[in-house]
């Protein structure tokens, strides 16, 4: 059994420059889980916070099951996420360092489970931007020049 991904933030990469990831599981709720098993997930505007040696996802956005009562949840809920204490520790003493933050790259099933992985993350400047831009048109016409051959 593979991983299935649900949701991939390319913005994040292109926004930050990762400097470390690790894996974290996600407490949903049941019609969040069917939402998705639909593969309906924004991780766009999305990070992860650390609050009283625990960590949480804001503004990830799971939308409502279409097949939903009036029991379905709230699509922007803080979502608690799973880690081993030692990994929080780390991640606190990370975080207090200036400028990096906690970024969710990717959700994915694993094993009948939804996993989550954060980025420890440094945001880019413009001109970094404008090169990882000017990389990225590169290798785009070095593909090209190279298939035409």
């Amino acid at each position: 059994m593979g991983i299935k991904i649900i949701a991939d933030n390319r913005k994040a990469r292109f926004n930050y420059e990762i400097i470390d990831k690790f894996e974290a599981g996600i407490m949903l709720l049941g019609t969040e889980v069917k939402s998705l098993r639909a593969g309906k997930l924004t991780l766009g505007d999305s990070y992860a916070q650390v609050r009283n040696a625990e960590l949480f996802l804001h503004s990830a956005n799971i939308p409502m099951y279409s097949h939903g009562n009036s029991n379905n949840h709230d699509p922007l809920r803080v979502r608690k996420l799973l880690a081993h204490r030692k990994e929080i520790q780390r991640l606190i003493g990370l975080t207090k360092e200036k400028g990096l933050s906690l970024i969710p790259l990717k959700a994915y099933w694993k094993s009948g489970k939804v996993k989550i992985e954060l980025g420890i993350g440094r945001g880019k400047k413009l001109h970094d931007k404008r090169k990882t831009m000017q990389q990225r048109d590169w290798n785009r016409d070095k593909a090209r020049i190279l298939k035409g051959e």
